[in-house]
C-alpha cells in the first residue's frame, strides 16, 4: 500500500509504503541520485547512498552514506536484505566519431555498463531476499533515437538496456528490473550544455514539450518503478524524453 503526495514547489511525486524499505541508490549526491534520495528518505526509507563524495547528503535523516568509487573500490557490505538498487552513475561524452579514441568508448563503459554489473553482482543476494525488490537503470534516449556525436555514451547505455532486459528475465521472478531513458536534463553533469539562454531555449526547442525535464522529475518515475504500483512492471525501457524518443 501507498499513498502519493505531490509537491508543487518541485513537481515531485512522492510515494509512500506502509512498510519502511532498504534501498541502495549509487551515486546518489548529486543531480537525479540526489532528488531521489531525497524523495526516498522524506518517505520514511532507510537509503543507502555509495558515492564518492557525501555533499548535500550530510546530515539527511534516513541516509547512510558510504564513500566508494564503485568503478574501483572493494564494495562495502551490504544489509542482509535489499528492497531496491538505483545505479545513477552516467557521463555526457559529446564528441565527432572520428575524435573518440577507444580510451573514451572504455571509459563510458567502464562508469556506466561495468559499475552497475559490479553493484547488482554485490547485491544479488541481498535483493532476492528483500520485500518486492526492484532495480533501476539508466539510459539515454539517444539509443533510441539515434543522435549525433553521442557514439561514445550511446553505445554504453545500448549495453544497459540489454543488461536491464537480460536481467529482468534471469531475475524474475523475485527481482523486478527496469531501465530509464531520458533526454537532456537539468542537472550538474549537463550544466555545459545549459549554461547560457541560447543552449537553454535551443536544448527546450528539441522537445515537443519545448523544454528540458528536471532532477525531480526523473527521479519521481524512478521511485513509481521501485514502488508496489509498479508491480507488473519489468523488463521495461522506459522514456523521460519529453517526448523527444517518439514524436
Amino acid at each position: 500500500m501507498f499513498s502519493l503526495v505531490h509537491d508543487p514547489q518541485n513537481k515531485s511525486i512522492q510515494f509512500y509504503f506502509m512498510t519502511q524499505k532498504n534501498i541502495l541508490v549509487v551515486g546518489g549526491s548529486t543531480g537525479i541520485g540526489l532528488a531521489l534520495v531525497a524523495q526516498l528518505a522524506g518517505a520514511g526509507h532507510q537509503v543507502l547512498v555509495w558515492s564518492r563524495h557525501a555533499g548535500e547528503l550530510e546530515g539527511m535523516p534516513g541516509v547512510t552514506h558510504l564513500s566508494v568509487d564503485v568503478a574501483q573500490d572493494e564494495l562495502p557490505a551490504l544489509p542482509a536484505a535489499l528492497d531496491g538498487l538505483v545505479y545513477c552513475p552516467g557521463s555526457i561524452n559529446l564528441k565527432p566519431f572520428k575524435s573518440l579514441g577507444v580510451q573514451q568508448f572504455q571509459a563510458d563503459f567502464e562508469l556506466n555498463v561495468l559499475g552497475a554489473v559490479r553493484c547488482l553482482q554485490a547485491a544479488e543476494g541481498a535483493l532476492k531476499k528483500g520485500s518486492d525488490p526492484a532495480v533501476v537503470l539508466f539510459s539515454t534516449v539517444a539509443v533510441k533515437k539515434g543522435m549525433a556525436f553521442h557514439a561514445s555514451i550511446a553505445a554504453a547505455k545500448g549495453a544497459v538496456e540489454g543488461l536491464a532486459k537480460s536481467l529482468a528475465a534471469e531475475w524474475a521472478p523475485a527481482v523486478r528490473v527496469n531501465a530509464i531513458a531520458p533526454s537532456l536534463t537539468d542537472t550538474p553533469l549537463a550544466e555545459r550544455l545549459l549554461s547560457t539562454e541560447d543552449k537553454r531555449r535551443a536544448a527546450a526547442d528539441r522537445h515537443p514539450l519545448k523544454r528540458v525535464g528536471t532532477a525531480a522529475e526523473i527521479a519521481s518515475l524512478a521511485a513509481y518503478l521501485l514502488s508496489p504500483a509498479a508491480g507488473f512492471i519489468t523488463g521495461q525501457v522506459i522514456g523521460a524524453d519529453g517526448g523527444m524518443g517518439s514524436l
